[in-house]
């Protein structure tokens, strides 16, 4: 068990790699909004601190392993191969960023991430978490395009596709060379990420509000009267017997669809 697991992660070359430059998964952590998080890394790149030892983080090394499965599946059902596996690429533009490939696609057009999440993740929460990664990879290769290549627990797999979203990247830089300018001045860094600037989540006193009480009061007093009316479906699907596709009578008609599912309606006949 060891020697499997001892092939699995980061090669020393891969960290050193990585500690000269801000990489793909560092975007993840500066977009976090994590103070404690940020400031660990910021001690990585000045030499200050070692790297998180991840060796015992099942999930972690759990999605190293299944990379190579994640990325055959996805040729698979794609019919698109994926190159340049592990190559470690340093941008032009800004040479403190860089990145270590989980590969390309559609010969080197698009960049490929390979994820294996918890199965209860929803994709939202998928894409919110890696798209800073999607975009500073994104930034580094000179590509305009992304796929996501996620296997949820065991059950599931989703290819996400992901355009260059500019806005996003000039907000990402300004993080990313903040934080670079941090490390090469010795500066410790307070707030790196950007605090979220949407609504506030509120709590209201609606009392003094006559559409809500008008609202408030038909949705109180048609309760009992909702559950009555679904008891009732309930009821009229069970004297439903399987060979029929459709019942009449009292004013109401039901169907039953190829899907087997029954639908109650006011007869209009």
């Amino acid at each position: 068990m060891d020697d499997i697991l001892s092939n699995i992660g980061l090669t020393p070359e891969q960290k050193a790699f990585r500690r000269k430059v801000i990489g793909g998964s560092d975007a993840n952590t500066l977009m976090s909004g994590n103070d404690e998080r940020i400031l660990h890394l910021w001690k990585e790149k000045r030499g200050e601190a070692e790297s998180d030892d991840l060796s015992d983080v099942l999930q972690v090394m759990l999605g190293n392993w299944t990379e190579p499965f994640n990325r055959a599946w996805f040729t698979k059902q794609s019919k698109r191969p994926v190159t340049n596996v592990g190559d470690q690429l340093i941008c032009l533009d800004h040479p403190f960023m860089g990145a270590t490939l989980d590969g390309m696609t559609d010969d080197k057009s698009v960049l490929w991430e390979a994820k294996h999440v918890s199965a209860f993740t929803k994709d939202e929460e998928v894409m919110m978490k890696y798209y800073p990664q999607l975009t500073h990879n994104m930034i580094v290769c000179g590509v305009s395009r992304a796929i996501l290549s996620v296997i949820f627990g065991n059950h599931r797999y989703q290819a996400f596709e992901v355009d260059f979203n500019e806005t996003y990247a000039i907000r990402l830089l300004e993080v990313e060379k903040n934080f670079w300018d941090c490390v090469q001045n010795g500066i410790e860094p307070v707030i790196v990420a950007p605090k979220y600037e949407g609504p506030v989540a509120r709590i209201v006193d609606m009392t003094g509000n006559n559409e809500w009480a008008s609202a408030a009061k038909d949705f109180l007093d048609t309760m009992e009267a909702a559950k009555l009316h679904d008891d009732a479906k309930d009821s009229i699907k069970e004297l439903i017997e399987a060979d029929v596709v459709e019942a009449r009578g009292h004013g109401i008609v039901a169907k039953r669809s190829k899907t087997n599912a029954i639908t109650i309606k006011k007869d209009k006949k």
